[in-house]
């Protein structure tokens, strides 16, 4: 059945693969009901090997064509060469990109990685959170980034997250290669989706990620080793903390002269 009620969502993410493992469930279920869904990838250039790749996987979500940033990743120097990584770019220059993309395809919902940089606490994940609370606020805000298009209010941000109950299966994949586990405690996690209808359409656009599925670390490749039954159980459920951006005024916990 469709639902036409649900928000238009647009993701930005740190890396490409980030979205189909993250909100690949999310991604998906809203463009099934036709609503209207974008991703924004903040590094690696739209040249590379893994451009084609995210282009693969948003197809594969029914997320349109890929918008890059083209920032440096802040581990791998072939993401874009001759270009600043995201950590080392301005943090104004980096919300003002945001904002453009914000006001360019005016979404109901954002979609984002949580403070902690989700599992492995990846500094382009944090850098990517801050940078999009702000461009969030100052999207709906006219006076600033005026040469970006005119203002939106975006209703609400997701931070995609990963509870301590739910990364008993993850856990270990990352273990094993060497990798850190974290984890929020359950009672931050606002929202919970189970995408099981959309699992394999999900899976498909991680495995679109070639390049990582081949890697022994990266973890498309170590979802694609392991056992249907473990897979299944770590892609059907999409968790997120929900943070409301915009006015609140039936809110009975807001501040009062």
């Amino acid at each position: 059945m469709l639902h036409p009620a649900l928000p238009s969502l647009l993701g930005v993410f740190a890396h490409p693969d980030d979205e189909s493992i993250l909100a690949g469930g999310v991604l998906a279920q809203h463009a099934a009901a036709r609503a209207a869904t974008a991703v924004v990838t903040m590094t690696w250039s739209p040249t590379s090997v893994r451009a084609a790749e995210l282009a693969d996987a948003l197809r594969v979500l029914g997320a349109g064509a890929p918008r890059m940033l083209g920032y440096g990743d802040a581990r791998n120097p072939r993401a874009a060469p001759g270009r600043t990584r995201l950590l080392d770019a301005p943090l104004d220059e980096v919300v003002a990109a945001v904002v453009q993309e914000i006001r360019t395809v005016r979404p109901d919902v954002v979609v984002t990685h949580d403070a902690l940089g989700q599992l492995t606490g990846h500094p382009d994940h944090r850098r990517t959170h801050q940078a999009v609370l702000l461009a969030v606020q100052d999207a709906a805000i006219g006076q600033l980034h005026p040469e970006a298009g005119d203002p939106w209010q975006v209703h609400a941000v997701y931070c995609a997250t990963h509870p301590a109950s739910g990364v008993a299966d993850l856990g270990p994949l990352l273990q094993n290669v060497g990798k850190p586990v974290l984890s929020v405690d359950d009672s931050v996690v606002s929202t919970v989706v189970d995408v099981t209808p959309w699992q394999q359409q999900k899976a498909a656009a991680i495995f679109a990620h070639r390049g990582e599925v081949a890697s022994e670390r990266a973890l498309p490749g170590l979802l694609a080793r392991t056992d249907e039954g473990t897979r299944e159980r770590i892609l059907r459920t999409e968790y997120f903390i929900r943070l409301t951006p915009g006015p609140h005024r039936d809110d009975p916990h807001q501040l009062t002269a």
